[in-house]
């Protein structure tokens, strides 16, 4: 493509418009006399004969705007229309001269350099303009225009009547006079996040018939006074963050045709008394807080076409429906309850049918659905009371059906009619009961007749039984985990090198990994976890390719890891836990700059972990797991110290945010969370934990521990660490558990640790720590088994005190000269600290209160 100066020549005669000076895009020449209203895209006025309109849309035009552009000699012109070329960089202040527009449209340029408005240039148009009744400047970069300038457009009070400023980065509140003006009529200022305000609460009787502003930052209630726009056609406010009650004054707009409230923070009831509403075709209330029943008027609306109520709080049951237009009807993810109702089958025009995660109960034979000859989506899915009967001999006539999902259904067959299913794209049976074999007929359809065009399959969590069946070319995601499937996993499966996605964890596979499934160019997510796969894993992981996730653990694997795995430069998730590999740490990997969950425990690796020289080694690492290894040396605090994931913590994270795609595959990690194996089905994005555990690493802990600030666990038992906890130790504030047990390591347990307040479990045990046991905060919880094995430790929750010599047993001299610290030392500490307490208390009784002291005490405490 290229972009240099679209030259536009405009006499009395020809209109010549070129783009690089070579290729003519459009060319009219004119002969003399003919007259100009037979050009194509121009306007000329009858009498003057000058040029007043001006339409070059989806022209293919290209370039800058240039000042010296002919376009802008055309004073006279009226409507000058722009839009869908590929136009770039700022729009000429000079296009403020034409003050005769009563159209303008620069909208939806396709370049992805966009054309810019300075504040000067609007403040000069908006002025000079003063007639302009349609503003169309959508995709047009006006960052730089604040709520102030946008304010101007009160001077085209008496003309405007379109105003379209979608996607066009503006920013701030605005003033809400703006959806005010007397004769506006269109107004969209959609997918602006940054833009704010709220609805007027009062004198706002205009005749707005489109309202939109959709995915903007407007906040507040939807006042009562929007059922004064009695013009209004279609009001689109979803994604925005409107709260409170829907006014019922809105149900009043008998001109209403599109009604978009979704995914903002509305609650209460819908209205229950409405006008009849004659004109609605399109009401989507989806993803709020609304509760109570859904109101009659839902199911007798004459003209609606498109029903969504979806992800709210509505009760009671569906009724039964007396008017039969709908196209599309999802009440899915409600806490609604009773039997499918039997009126939802006479709707033979639905397309799309979505009532999953409803609660229905009942029986429902599934042939009665062969009504809807134009259904393409169907979603009974997490309908656990809902017992659907496939057995019927009657034929399953669905010919668009390409969409079905009947997850958590109970269903305990496999459903023989999917095999006539032309169109199919989409099924998920998953979470059910279906036992035995999968039929050939389904198969067979996946060889010959899915090809190309069904994306996504998902069977998993199931008790399917035999071969594995071999997803088709052109298949996206492919899901049988947790089923009972055994052999291998055939070669065939090459053809599906369009997978995203492939979950065959948890089954009986046995076998070689295929190799080709390295290669695979879309492949984001590969786990093969919990089967019975051995054999190296594959070596030759291709450069640019789109891992996220690797997840092997659980098999037979061995020999050494490959070094391809370095090419995987997307990946977030390693976990090659319980096999048999053997080699020395991949320090190969340590460039890796997505990796956040990494766990090589249980297998054979060896030798010393250190890092090789990378400048930022795993620096989003949050889960690192190396235990039951061969490995020795010191800690890693090569590594330890650029551990970036887990250093920062984000205390104004508001909900739960989890790593994965959350709709089709969740990340897993099996951790020893205090004391205890356990699978995490889905990882946090806050959750961090170290466990270098059952090793023989050596050598003293690294303070630079200390500066894990986001830390949830850290076990560096069974190895052979010496030294001290450092003080640092107490800089873990988000600490839940700490296991430093069956190590050598000495000396005084900090105080610093009382600080960790979420320190839930403590193992210290079989160590050689000695003195006073820290007491308050977690520390109070803890029971004998957090310092078993400890000979020199006393004070609670030991029986042992610390004020009797006769509790202690024999200790070396050279122990004493060793850790610098003995009990006599303490001894003669506390003679002396008595006698001058008692020195100072005479001294205060005599004195009064000496004013050092008094400043002493104020600064502790302070």
């Amino acid at each position: 493509m290229t972009h240099s100066k679209t030259i536009i020549r405009i006499t009395v005669l020809e209109i010549r418009i070129y783009d690089d000076g070579s290729k003519t895009v459009l060319k009219k020449t004119l002969k003399k006399h003919t007259d100009c209203s037979e050009w194509d895209g121009v306007t000329c006025d009858t009498i003057s004969g000058h040029v007043i309109g001006l339409d070059l849309s989806f022209c293919n035009l290209q370039g800058q705007l240039h000042p010296n552009c002919t376009i802008f000699s055309l004073s006279h012109l009226q409507r000058l229309n722009l839009a869908k070329n590929e136009f770039f960089g700022d729009i000429p202040s000079i296009i403020s001269c034409l003050s005769k527009l009563l159209f303008l449209d620069l909208s939806s340029n396709y370049d992805s350099r966009r054309m810019r408005v300075d504040p000067y240039t609007w403040n000069k148009l908006i002025q000079n303009a003063t007639n302009l009744r349609e503003l169309y400047l959508d995709d047009v970069d006006m960052s730089s225009i604040g709520v102030s300038s946008l304010s101007l457009l009160t001077n085209l009070s008496s003309s405007l009547i379109s105003l379209s400023l979608v996607s066009t980065e503006l920013q701030g509140n605005l003033w809400s006079h703006i959806l005010s003006l007397p004769n506006l009529q269109m107004l969209d200022l959609s997918f602006n996040k940054d833009l704010g305000g709220e609805l007027p609460k009062s004198n706002w009787s205009t005749p707005l018939s489109n309202l939109a502003l959709a995915y903007t930052a407007f906040s507040g209630n939807i006042p009562n006074s929007i059922g004064h726009l009695m013009s209004l056609n279609s009001l689109a406010l979803q994604s925005c963050n409107f709260e409170g009650l829907i006014p019922s004054s809105l149900f009043n707009l008998t001109q209403l045709s599109t009604l978009d409230l979704s995914f903002n923070k509305l609650v209460g009831p819908i209205p229950s008394k409405i006008n009849k509403l004659p004109k609605l075709q399109f009401l989507y209330l989806t993803d709020n807080k609304l509760n109570g029943t859904i109101p009659y008027w839902c199911y007798s609306l004459p003209s609606l076409l498109w029903l969504d109520l979806s992800h709210n709080h509505l009760t009671g049951s569906i009724g039964e429906f007396s008017s039969y237009s709908l196209d599309y009807l999802s009440l899915s993810n409600n806490k609604l309850q009773g039997n499918f109702p039997n009126s939802i089958f006479e709707l033979q025009n639905l397309t799309g049918l979505s009532l999953s995660s409803t609660d229905l109960s009942g029986h429902l034979d599934f042939h009665q659905f062969s009504k809807f000859k134009n259904l393409f989506y169907l979603d009974l899915s997490h309908n656990n009371f809902l017992s659907i009967n496939f057995d019927s001999t009657a034929d399953y006539i669905l010919p668009n059906l390409q969409s079905l999902y009947l997850s958590s259904c109970n269903i305990n067959s496999f459903p023989k009619f999917l095999a006539p299913l032309e169109l199919l794209s989409n099924l998920d049976l998953s979470h059910n009961n279906i036992r035995g074999s999968i039929p050939q007929s389904f198969h067979e359809k996946l060889l010959h007749s899915w090809n190309y065009t069904i994306a996504h399959i998902d069977l998993s969590f199931n008790k399917l039984q035999g071969d594995l069946p071999i997803p088709p070319n052109g298949i996206e995601y492919f899901l049988v985990s947790n089923d009972e499937l055994t052999g291998n996993i055939p070669s065939a499966m090459c053809n599906a090198s369009t997978l995203n996605i492939l979950n065959l964890a948890h089954n009986n596979l046995t076998g070689q990994i295929p190799q080709c499934l390295s290669t695979f160019p879309y492949l984001s997510a590969l786990d093969l976890q919990m089967n019975n796969l051995y054999g190296n894993i594959p070596w030759n992981f291709s450069k640019g390719n789109a891992f996220e996730t690797i997840k092997l653990n659980g098999n037979q694997f061995d020999g050494p890891l490959p070094r391809s795995l370095a090419h995987c430069t997307n990946l977030e998730v390693l976990d090659l836990t319980g096999n048999n590999i053997e080699d020395t740490f991949p320090h190969w990997l340590e460039s890796l700059q997505e990796l956040q969950v990494f766990s090589l425990r249980s297998n054979k690796f060896h030798g010393v972990i250190t890092s090789f020289g990378a400048k930022y080694p795993f620096p989003r690492l949050r889960i690192f797991y190396v235990s039951n290894n061969n490995f020795s040396g010191p800690l890693p605090a090569s590594y330890i110290k650029n551990f970036q994931g887990m250093v920062s913590v984000n205390d104004n994270q508001t909900g739960l945010k989890y790593m994965g795609n959350q709709n089709l595959y969740n990340d897993s990690v099996v951790v020893v969370m205090k004391g205890r194996y356990m699978e995490l089905e889905r990882i946090l994005s806050i959750f961090t934990t170290i466990d270098l555990s059952n090793n023989m690493f050596e050598g003293e802990l690294p303070k630079v521990i200390g500066e894990l600030h986001s830390l949830k666990g850290l076990n560096l038992s069974h190895n052979a660490i010496t030294g001290t906890i450092p003080g640092s130790f107490g800089n873990l504030r988000n600490l839940e558990w700490l296991d430093l047990s069956w190590n050598q390591l000495k000396g005084e347990i900090p105080v610093a640790l009382i600080n960790l307040n979420f320190l839930a479990v403590l193992n210290l045990s079989q160590n050689h720590f000695e003195g006073i046991i820290p007491t308050g905060g977690q520390f109070n919880t803890f029971e004998n088994d957090s310092y078993a094995g400890n000979q020199m430790l006393c004070g609670f929750p030991l029986s042992k005190s610390c004020n009797k010599d006769e509790d202690w047993p024999p200790y070396s001299t050279f122990h004493h000269e060793e850790s610098g610290f003995g009990w006599k030392a303490v001894a003669v500490g506390y003679s002396c600290g008595l006698l001058f307490g008692m020195l100072l208390g005479y001294n205060v009784f005599m004195t009064g209160k000496p004013q050092w002291l008094a400043r002493l005490v104020e600064g502790l405490l302070n």
